[in-house]
């Protein structure tokens, strides 16, 4: 049996939980105890969560856990000392270490992530890099498992995050029955992004909004900068300036984005071949969209299908 702790502070966030549901259906689908859940806190007794209801705990000691999970909080206030101690001797007595959401400001406050890539809630990626200049932040995957050290994105990846736990321990089977038995669509890879391209580029004038969704609805065509700025009724330079001023990309690059995005959607919801998809999303040909995966999932067009047909079995 492995036992996995999670680590809450005051004001820690009840989802985080969420997490630990992965465990405990592990257990049912396997019928026997796989994990041991305990719940720790520096002074050990009840702790007040973000919300209000509080949760009993034991005080850690020495961090003897298979699985060290730090669980977040709405703020990034510095930890105690005695927390940061705590968690910089997980590494040596635990197998994996692991952060839910903001829990990756206590993992790198520990030292624990220097050098390595990680993740946090997007909202708090910007920041923790400023913060913490020798990690490698990665603001769009679900999750990142860097050798013995996991960080999440959102509370909600948190669950993905420990599919992927449950996955690397005892096979992608049980992995998929839990997720079934969670009622989740399908384990989502690390690699995923946290956006979607579709829903979140938008742009204020109405210049450029008229030119993103002539871009959505003509995937399957060249879309240069000169067409899309013809859309705009302006000079490619002036169109490719307020593009970028308004959306924070180029024009090529959120062409790409909304291609992948639209892409990603046909692998998971038909059953075309790749060069169908490919041809209608507007790739030059499947070499080009594998690498376009790559860039924005980690995983090639077939691992998304695969993951898609997983679910629905």
């Amino acid at each position: 049996m492995q036992r996995v702790g999670f680590l809450i502070s005051p004001n820690f966030q009840l989802m985080s939980f969420a997490a630990l549901s992965a465990f405990e259906f592990a257990n049912y689908a396997a019928d026997k105890a796989l994990y041991d859940i305990a719940i720790v806190s520096e002074s050990g007794g009840p702790v007040r969560s973000s919300v209000g209801p509080t949760l009993d705990s034991l005080r850690f000691d020495e961090p003897e856990f298979d699985t060290l999970v730090v669980c977040g909080t709405p703020d990034v206030d510095p930890p105690t000392p005695d927390v940061v101690g705590y968690v910089r001797r997980a590494p040596a007595l635990s197998r994996r270490v692991a952060s839910i959401c903001t829990g990756a400001f206590v993992l790198a406050e520990a030292g624990l992530l220097d050098g390595r890539r990680v993740t946090t809630h997007w909202l708090w990626t910007r920041d923790l890099q400023a913060r913490f200049p020798r990690l490698k932040v990665d603001e769009d995957r679900i999750f990142i498992a860097d050798g013995q050290i996991w960080t999440s994105a959102g509370m909600s990846a948190g669950v993905d995050l420990a599919l992927g736990m449950v996955e690397e321990d005892h096979g992608a089977e049980l992995a998929r029955i839990v997720a079934r038995q969670l009622v989740l669509y399908h384990r989502r890879g690390g690699g995923q992004s946290q956006h979607s391209n579709l829903l979140d580029l938008d742009a204020k004038s109405d210049r450029i909004q008229t030119a993103l969704t002539y871009a959505r609805r003509n995937l399957h065509t060249p879309l240069s900068v000169e067409q899309l700025a013809e859309v705009a009724h302006l000079s490619p330079r002036q169109f490719s300036r307020a593009f970028r001023a308004e959306t924070g990309q180029s024009p090529a690059k959120a062409v790409e984005n909304l291609r992948v995005e639209a892409a990603r959607l046909m692998m998971e919801q038909t059953l075309h071949p790749i060069d169908i998809v490919a041809r209608e999303t507007g790739f030059a040909d499947r070499e080009r969209m594998r690498r376009a995966f790559l860039r924005a999932f980690g995983q090639p067009p077939q691992a998304i299908r695969r993951l898609a047909k997983g679910a629905a079995a």
